[in-house]
């Protein structure tokens, strides 16, 4: 596995400190950031997920923890929209640049308006993909925040 990935790339460009954590990724997993957070050993707030949404048709980035679920019109609100859905998978892969499972909020191919939940926004240290599936990078979400000059808001 690499440890260099457009989403490590960026945080070093962005100055963020950073550690590296890895894990079996299991393809087969119902829920992959419950799996991570379980092959981590951290609590599943711990471990947030990048998910890619179309609003008002145009792609748009949410992060959040593992363990909770996106409340749409919140997090269409928080991004001035009058309406969100999740992105197809083969869509979010072809926007980002990276697969299913491996989607960093960090070096995507083009920077995406970005939400991160409060609660996940509150936390001292959580991890984050780093780019690749079974890589993760555990920061300072505070730092998330400022590096993607992300919108925090209640989104849950």
């Amino acid at each position: 596995m690499s440890r260099s990935t457009p989403a490590t790339l960026a945080l070093d460009h962005a100055g963020v400190a950073y550690a590296l954590a890895t894990y079996d990724y299991d393809r087969s997993a119902d829920r992959i950031g419950m799996q991570a957070a379980h092959a981590l050993g951290v609590a599943p707030r711990e471990v947030l997920k990048t998910l890619i949404v179309s609003a008002d048709g145009r792609p748009a980035c949410v992060v959040l923890a593992c363990d909770r679920e996106v409340a749409m019109k919140r997090l269409a609100a928080a991004l001035g929209a009058k309406s969100c859905e999740m992105m197809a998978p083969a869509q979010a892969e072809r926007i980002t640049g990276y697969r299913v499972g491996g989607v960093s909020p960090f070096g995507q191919k083009k920077r995406l308006p970005t939400v991160i939940d409060a609660g996940a926004a509150a936390l001292p240290e959580a991890f984050v993909n780093a780019g690749q599936r079974g890589l993760q990078a555990r920061l300072a979400p505070g730092d998330l925040v400022r590096a993607l000059d992300a919108i925090v808001a209640p989104v849950t």
